[in-house]
């Protein structure tokens, strides 16, 4: 990471030719992740992979399988849900990431480099925006909460801290959290919308 003063200088040079809401943006995700580098982050970011999407389609088909061999059919609806989602809001925000890049706050803050635009890069440091972990772990949760209410406090939670590990490792800026949220909302509501109808159909 490069020292204190540098980072400001690069973050001040960033925000020169951008608007006002993107400026506050770029300067917030630089001081969220200030502490990006300290000893205990790697067991801060182990902790947040549980949003990724490995970590939830294994937990969404984990929980539609096991509904499906116990013949538990709230509990394999509940999987199901999960995984469409899921599913989803990953399309939708690999969609957006392919189309518009935006480099990452550790990369302004290792390298003193932000760039943002259309197309760019399929490369990690490159895609910033939107938080895939943001819109996965929030339709999980909305699945989860939709299908068991007694467990929405813990979903909801567990999808809160995950968008916080991002913020804190400097891999996202606040705006690709809340856009990635807002994903996993509308993707949930979109398959929720989808499998209400065909269980009316089927009825």
């Amino acid at each position: 990471m490069l020292a204190r003063d540098d980072i400001t200088t690069a973050t001040e040079r960033a925000v020169e030719s951008v608007g006002a809401i993107e400026a506050a943006d770029v300067r917030a995700g630089v001081a969220l992740a200030g502490a990006k580098d300290h000893p205990a982050m790697p067991t801060v970011i182990a902790a947040g992979e549980v949003g990724s999407w490995e970590a939830l389609l294994a937990m969404s088909v984990g929980t539609l399988a096991w509904g499906l061999v116990t013949r538990d059919r709230a509990l394999a609806e509940t999987g199901g849900r999960m995984l469409a989602a899921g599913m989803l809001a990953s399309l939708v925000k690999t969609s957006l990431k392919r189309t518009l890049h935006r480099t990452r706050p550790n990369v302004l803050m290792d390298t003193g480099r932000y760039v943002r635009g259309p197309m760019g890069p399929n490369d990690g440091p490159w895609q910033s925006f939107p938080s895939g972990h943001a819109a996965l772990s929030t339709a999980v949760a909305r699945a989860v909460a939709r299908s068991r209410p007694e467990l929405a406090g813990a979903a909801y939670a567990t999808a809160a801290g995950v968008i916080a590990v991002q913020l804190v490792r400097g891999a996202h800026f606040p705006v690709d959290v809340a856009v990635g949220a807002a994903i996993g909302v509308a993707a949930e509501a979109v398959t929720d919308r989808a499998i209400t109808e065909w269980q009316t159909r089927e009825a």
